[in-house]
């Protein structure tokens, strides 16, 4: 089902949504002094912008330096964007092999978020580690930039007619109409996951504003909870996963039961302990 569905939707075709009486059709680019600029790579990069000014205008509440978040995004963000492509590619070796001048094309989309956690979290331990800075009360700053981030460029997947799930008839179901005529229900994955990852954060704000929050690390370890729940089913609607080998295991699918259960049980030992009081808990909770 997957492959017809990917056999009919091209980036021109229109989009409705029954249940709310729309019916879209936005440009997947602009061009601009003769190239095509894709909204995928703008809404992406207007992410990443919004992403910086609130890590910076709060960092204060995690006992960050604003200036060490700066040291820090600079190199987080470029390194990420690579890990997320490498992610992508990797898991679709064969069909990039064939044509390597697509490799690099990821204005086009083609990002996975998984990749751009793992490649982030290590260049934020290397730079933390250079720059003396607290890692893990860094982590728990960058969580709500990489949700917002997140949350803002999953619109790049519905700018693109990509990210979306299976064929359905749910009353919220996404219709693709190909310029042939041609309309299928699909379920707008890009849009569950969207809308779950701002819960994600009002939680996790909300968590921060009542001084919840006992010890570093702890809205890593909820976010990694959260988002991973919501990915796991996710990732079983979309009809684009990437799969380990020739099995029928969705990567993303099992990374994130994996995350889960990681940070389920260290959110747990972590309850049981006693932690001395923090920076951020000694300050006001007023919200930026």
């Amino acid at each position: 089902m997957g492959t017809e569905i990917f056999q009919t939707i091209r980036r021109d075709s229109v989009i409705s949504f029954p249940f709310l009486g729309l019916e879209l059709d936005p440009p997947s680019y602009f061009t601009l002094f003769g190239k095509n600029i894709y909204f995928y790579g703008v809404i992406i990069a207007v992410g990443f912008l919004l992403a910086i000014l609130y890590c910076a205008k709060n960092s204060k509440h995690f006992g960050i330096e604003e200036d060490d978040v700066y040291d820090v995004i600079i190199w987080l963000i470029p390194l990420s964007i690579i890990g997320a492509r490498a992610y992508f590619v990797l898991f679709r070796l064969d069909e990039y092999l064939a044509e390597p001048s697509k490799i690099f094309a990821i204005r086009e989309g083609g990002l996975a978020i998984y990749g751009g956690v793992i490649v982030g979290v290590l260049t934020a331990i290397l730079v933390c580690r250079h720059k003396k800075i607290p890692f893990a009360a860094m982590l728990d700053l960058l969580i709500y930039g990489l949700l917002i981030g997140q949350i803002i460029g999953r619109w790049g997947n519905f700018m693109n007619r990509e990210a979306f799930g299976a064929q359905t008839e749910i009353f919220c179901r996404m219709g693709l109409t190909s310029p042939g005529g041609e309309t299928i229900y699909v379920h707008p994955t890009f849009l569950y996951e969207s809308l779950w990852n701002v819960m994600g954060f009002v939680i996790l704000t909300v968590f921060r504003r009542k001084g919840l929050r006992r010890y570093d690390g702890q809205c890593t370890l909820l976010y990694f909870f959260i988002y991973g729940l919501g990915r796991a089913w996710i990732e079983g609607l979309r009809t684009d996963s990437l799969y380990i080998g020739h099995t029928d295991i969705r990567v993303s699918q099992a990374l994130s039961i994996v995350m889960v259960l990681v940070s389920g049980i260290l959110l747990f030992v972590q309850s049981k302990r006693e932690h001395k009081p923090m920076f951020c808990d000694r300050r006001s909770s007023d919200a930026s």
